[in-house]
């Protein structure tokens, strides 16, 4: 191939051709010449233009789908509402923010630990928790558990109230579980006006403070307190129909809830307290004859404690002495459990007349029918170191 051709091919010329046909182009020759140079040059703008476009749109839907995948992985799973149940969390001192996260997701109150760091960072928190029991909700959203575990939320550590305790010692135990004044709780005890007594409990509330476990918030005021034990009592006095109970027995309301106290004081066992029941319900049958004569009223009545009363103090001058006057006392002597308000309303089927509590170690109680055999179980208690 020639020189020429291959110019010819390259599209390369000599200074010489492009001096001829500079020389010979002329006129409208020479217009169209510079339309078509034109028409090269947009043609080289446009293509890169056009790449570009495409480029770009390559990149920005890439781009769209990336920040759908990266907002996606950098935001964690949580749950929406207010969650369902209940669950105690405790907060140890010393605790920081990301393990009690940790232990949220653990017992399911927040769907990741993340999503609780994440609320509680943006709710400027995480350094303001306190130490303490809360009571929360499980599968409930981040932000809703930050708001639960403020400080007003926060419980006392659990008071439990045992069965079977005098008002007197109820109080006492509710001062010192909650740290409040003791005079605060009689003060309230007294004025039992806002407490929502049952009118059979005649303003008295004595035998009306359920004995259970409480979670009371550290802002509570022992008014409120008693008032919760009030309701509790109410509830349980519905659940087994204490009104239409009573009515069934031929009893007014306020004399189960005394022989329910009766038997609460008495009974070493749960399983006993039917038989008790019986055994007051057929010594009230035989008065005047025989009165109900029982130990535990005569000491509350002296405000003493023992099983078994002296001689002496069974002549005792207080309506609540048994020993002395016929029928119930004018009131309960104790808190009673559900288990003795059940028995109250629900005796055993027996003709006992007597019990006594053989085997004070493992409490285990005797009943008998006839005075003989009365003396026979008092004998195996002295025998058993009573």
């Amino acid at each position: 191939m020639s020189d020429l051709d291959l110019n010819s091919l390259l599209g390369t010329e000599d200074d010489e051709g492009r001096s001829r046909r500079r020389t010979r182009g002329s006129g409208k020759r020479g217009g169209g010449s510079r339309r078509r140079r034109r028409r090269r040059n947009r043609g080289r703008f446009v293509a890169p233009l056009l790449a570009f476009v495409v480029l770009a749109g390559i990149i920005g839907g890439g781009g769209y789908y990336g920040y759908l995948w990266l907002s996606d992985a950098l935001v964690p799973d949580d749950y929406t509402g207010q969650g369902t149940g209940e669950v105690i969390v405790e907060i140890k001192d010393g605790q920081s923010a990301s393990e009690v996260a940790e232990e949220l997701a653990r017992l399911g109150v927040v769907a990741s630990a993340r999503a609780f760091s994440n609320a509680i960072g943006n709710a400027g928190k995480s350094g303001s928790l306190q130490p303490g029991q809360y009571k929360m909700r499980k599968k409930m959203s981040a932000a809703g558990a930050v708001a639960m575990l403020s400080p007003e939320n926060k419980l006392l550590a659990k008071v439990a109230v045992k069965e079977g305790l005098r008002l007197s010692d109820t109080l006492s135990t509710l001062a010192k579980a909650t740290g409040k004044p003791a005079k605060g709780f009689a003060a309230a005890a007294k004025d039992t006006g806002d407490l929502d007594l049952p009118s059979y409990a005649k303003g008295k509330l004595e035998g009306y403070a359920f004995p259970a476990t409480y979670d009371f918030p550290p802002n509570v005021t022992p008014a409120q307190i008693l008032g919760a034990m009030v309701k509790r009592f109410n509830q349980t006095a519905e659940e087994v129909d204490l009104v239409g109970g009573a009515k069934a027995l031929g009893r007014k309301p306020q004399d189960i809830v005394v022989i329910a106290s009766i038997i609460q004081a008495e009974a070493g066992r749960f399983e006993d307290m039917p038989k008790i029941s019986r055994v007051i319900y057929n010594r009230l049958q035989h008065e005047p004859e025989m009165k109900l004569a029982m130990d535990s009223t005569v000491m509350y009545a002296l405000n003493k404690y023992r099983t078994a009363a002296t001689i002496a103090e069974t002549k005792t001058k207080s309506p609540y002495n048994t020993y002395m006057y016929l029928g119930l006392p004018p009131g309960p002597i104790a808190n009673p459990g559900q288990h003795a308000i059940e028995a109250a309303l629900n005796p055993a089927k027996g003709d006992w007349l007597y019990f006594v509590a053989t085997d004070p170690n493992s409490n285990v109680t005797k009943f008998a029918t006839t005075e003989a055999e009365r003396q026979a179980l008092l004998a195996e208690y002295k025998r058993n170191g009573g």
